[in-house]
């Protein structure tokens, strides 16, 4: 038995040695920032496998839709085949129902200019004028000044627009759909993106079967590994350099290190991120992204050193936060101290006016969305004067939903989804530097870098807050909208 007992360790270790052998290789690759190209090729295999999951699915549901087709005929000569109402209906994500046109578009069309924020009503207005009147050669009635008197009239009908409204706003409004999974086109396999297909054929109830023994007993406990040297490696690492002295050498040696521990965390959800534009690299002053999780610092860190700010956090986060705070200068706040946000603004400009630090990077948009539409940016950043460098991130959500809905999932849940995804796959635009015009204000300034990012990165550019997640509307958006409406039944 004791020999027995020896052999089977022997057998055990040697088994062992290559897997650890291969982890050290994938750490060691991934600290130099460079890769094998294995991770694009498996993403290239997904998206075949992903193709060939469609073909069936549709396939099998012709089929259904034949048996369907062949049973109300059999009963009556002149019915015509009738499609549930489940295929109809498609679901997202998170498991909500709204209905759908075929090429994914909403069928609710609003008009952009009834429950608008304050900020954002005129200026809305007279982009929207602009557009008519080039388009069209003139401006049509309904937006023209000149005849705007003479048509608003006190009458019952003018109250319809804010019935309208209000009822598409119960139906689906703006807000909170941002703040839900992207819905799929294609289903990927993913259990959390589930439409019950799993078992509509054979063939992909086999490849599903195969795909989640390959998330959760290779890929997961390989990325649990991989980040959790990375996370100790990261504390070491600023610890080392956060003890020497601030002098021209502990800047030179910051950014490599810093970009070395983020490339490893980076192989830890399995990324793939394509850069382009790279002689718009941020290299000093502010730089402004969208927000979608808080991958998004990992996926800027990985190629540029940055100073960040933020809500200060505990747990994960917060050992993260106060690693990187030993060896660069960032600033952490509370979100719910108006005293601290004073502080934070003087903390902003001081770090910018010293062209020796790193570029800031802030996400204006103070929330993640889910990475459909940008929502309104915080004019703070954009008080500050100085160059801002924007950047837009489009993640594919096809591989995985980077979004972190922290309303729903805390960190570690967010971390054990991104874990199980398949991989993290995503665009970065470094796009040219920018800076307030003279007479601009901030908020127009603001405005004009967020329309920039979501047309470069395809997303939609949304007027609303994206603090509406967590709190109730504006008073004073409610007074507004009431001031607006007696205006128009005055003919003013």
């Amino acid at each position: 038995m004791t020999f027995i007992q020896v052999m089977c360790g022997v057998g055990s270790s040697l088994m062992v040695t290559p897997v650890l052998m291969f982890i050290l290789c994938i750490i060691f690759v991934g600290s130099l920032g460079k890769s094998f190209g294995i991770r694009r090729l498996y993403v290239n295999f997904l998206l075949k496998i992903f193709e060939y999951g469609r073909v069936n699915i549709e396939t099998a549901k012709k089929s259904r839709y034949a048996e369907v087709g062949a049973t109300e005929t059999d009963d009556d000569s002149s019915a015509t085949p009738q499609i549930p109402i489940a295929e109809k209906v498609m679901a997202n994500g998170n498991g909500f129902l709204g209905k759908t046109q075929s090429n994914g578009n909403h069928l609710i069309s609003r008009d952009p200019l009834i429950l608008a924020p304050d900020a954002e009503y005129q200026s809305t207005k007279k982009e929207l004028q602009r557009k008519i009147s080039s388009s069209d050669g003139e401006i049509s009635d309904e937006f023209n000044p000149e005849n705007e008197e003479k048509n608003f009239e006190f009458n019952l009908e003018n109250c319809l627009d804010y019935v309208k409204a209000g009822m598409e706003a119960i139906i689906e409004d703006d807000v909170t759909s941002r703040f839900e999974a992207e819905e799929l086109k294609n289903w990927n396999l993913l259990t959390r993106t589930n439409r019950h297909y799993e078992f509509i054929s054979w063939r992909l109830t086999v490849i599903w079967m195969c795909g989640f023994f390959v998330r959760y007993a290779v890929l997961m406990p390989l990325r649990v590994l991989i980040c959790f040297f990375g996370v100790m490696w990261l504390v070491v690492c600023t610890a080392l350099v956060g003890s020497l002295p601030d002098n021209e050498f502990k800047r030179w040696t910051v950014p490599p290190i810093l970009r070395h521990c983020f490339s490893i965390l980076a192989s830890s959800v399995s990324t793939v991120i394509t850069y382009h534009n790279e002689e718009n690299r941020p290299v000093n002053g502010i730089c402004v992204a969208n927000h979608t999780s808080p991958i998004d610092a990992l996926v800027l860190m990985h190629d540029n050193c940055y100073s960040l700010i933020g809500q200060r956090h505990g747990g994960f986060l917060g050992v993260l936060q106060r690693a990187l705070a030993r060896a660069s200068p960032h600033i952490w706040f509370e979100r719910a101290e108006a005293k601290d946000r004073l502080a934070v603004a003087q903390r902003l400009r001081h770090h910018v006016s010293n062209p020796r630090n790193p570029p800031i990077l802030i996400f204006p948009e103070g929330t993640c969305i889910n990475n459909t539409s940008v929502m309104q940016f915080k004019k703070g950043s954009f008080e500050v004067g100085g160059v801002i460098y924007p950047v837009a991130i489009k993640y594919d959500a096809r591989f995985g939903d980077a979004f972190w809905n922290s309303s729903r999932y805390s960190m570690m849940q967010y971390l054990y989804m991104m874990m199980t995804s398949w991989a993290i796959v995503c665009d970065v635009w470094y796009l040219p530097p920018m800076f307030r015009q003279e007479g601009e204000s901030a908020i127009d300034f603001a405005n004009r870098v967020k329309s920039v990012i979501a047309k470069q990165g395809g997303l939609v550019d949304l007027m609303w807050d994206g603090q509406l997640k967590r709190m109730k509307p504006k008073k004073e958006w409610r007074e507004k909208q009431q001031e607006e409406f007696t205006k128009r039944l005055k003919g003013e």
